[in-house]
């Protein structure tokens, strides 16, 4: 008697079918991660080409120690500061930031984090 392999799923409900559920589902699983690590590298990079001047503002406000935290309710937003900001990131703030219109410096402000965020 002579066994030939073929390509076609074990009859459901025997050990060797749910073992090639397993086996299927692992491969499955495996495509699905690298396609979610390939999609998540090349978003990446797509985006650092793709930041708004608003948020590109905000960050470098933040790199430069800024400490300023927006509050955003009803959709009004009022910034807030505790603590001084280092001197670099004060000047940044009032060169660039606070010369700009009121609806462009609200889209900086929404950028920074918030009261409610650590």
């Amino acid at each position: 008697m002579t066994t030939s392999k073929t390509n076609m799923p074990p009859e459901s409900g025997t050990d060797d079918a749910r073992s090639f559920d397993t086996q299927r589902a692992e491969v499955d699983r495996q495509r699905a991660s690298d396609a979610a690590r390939h999609n998540a590298s090349s978003t990446s990079d797509r985006d650092s080409g793709t930041e708004t001047p608003s948020l590109k503002l905000a960050k470098e406000y933040l790199s430069l120690g800024g400490r300023r935290r927006s509050k955003i309710d009803d959709n009004i937003t009022t910034v807030r500061q505790w603590e001084e900001d280092p001197p670099a990131a004060e000047r940044f703030w009032q060169e660039r930031v606070e010369t700009l219109s009121k609806d462009e410096r609200k889209q900086v402000e929404d950028f920074l984090p918030t009261i409610n965020t650590p």
